[in-house]
């Protein structure tokens, strides 16, 4: 299995949930573009109670990287 498009993010104050960018990630609406669409998911996982939360998907050509200071305000406190 190729987990190479799924990267753990850190450098982000929080030490849990684990937050995690899935980069390849294929979008039908980008015909011809696969898996290097350019559309990002952004999601937390939760290890010890094997939940996985959704925390934002974005397209590439419009944002950078991931909105780190909401991850992180969102988290610092950690709800679980």
């Amino acid at each position: 299995m190729d987990n190479s498009g799924i990267i753990k993010i850190s450098n982000l104050g929080i030490k849990y949930p684990y937050i995690y960018k899935v980069r390849k990630f294929t979008c039908k609406s980008l015909k011809g573009k696969g898996v290097f669409s350019g559309i990002r998911i952004i999601y937390a996982y939760y290890e010890e109670e094997d939940i996985i939360e959704f925390v934002e998907i974005y397209y590439k050509g419009e944002k950078v990287n991931e909105d780190r200071n909401r991850i992180y305000k969102y988290y610092k406190n950690n709800k679980l």
